[in-house]
């Protein structure tokens, strides 16, 4: 009696290719169910299924606009490092009176200002979490 035949599949209805590609998938699949990896797959996809059946057209619409926003940001920051890279290369190192004279620019200045109030954000969070 071979695995398929204990496992209920009918030898009649398998023929040779697809009898032994069954029996290679449990030879492969035994350690997933012996470890009891298996049933973390199995969570798995019921947590997807949920997912897709809570899924409503308000859901998608947040989350197609996060995505959108996501790549949006991902595709300028990529664009202003590219930018930066270029500039970088193709002009001398400044001094620092030249660096002083570079901040005296109303972009820089701008940029600078974004980034220093998003490190304020990031450190308010941060003293503002418990110790853990």
């Amino acid at each position: 009696m071979t695995n398929l035949e204990t496992i209920g599949v009918e030898r009649a209805v398998l023929d040779e290719a697809t009898e032994r590609g069954i029996s290679d998938l449990l030879a492969k699949a035994a350690p997933l169910l012996q470890g009891r990896r298996f049933h973390n797959i199995v969570d798995l996809l019921s947590l997807m299924s949920d997912a897709v059946d809570m899924a409503d057209d308000a859901m998608i619409q947040k989350l197609m606009k996060a995505y959108e926003e996501a790549i949006g940001a991902a595709w300028t920051l990529g664009n202003a490092a590219r930018f930066a890279a270029n500039e970088a290369a193709t002009k001398p190192t400044p001094s620092l009176l030249g660096l002083l004279r570079t901040a005296g620019d109303d972009d820089v200045r701008r940029g600078l200002h974004f980034a220093l109030l998003f490190l304020a954000v990031l450190g308010r969070q941060t003293r503002d979490e418990p110790a853990a």
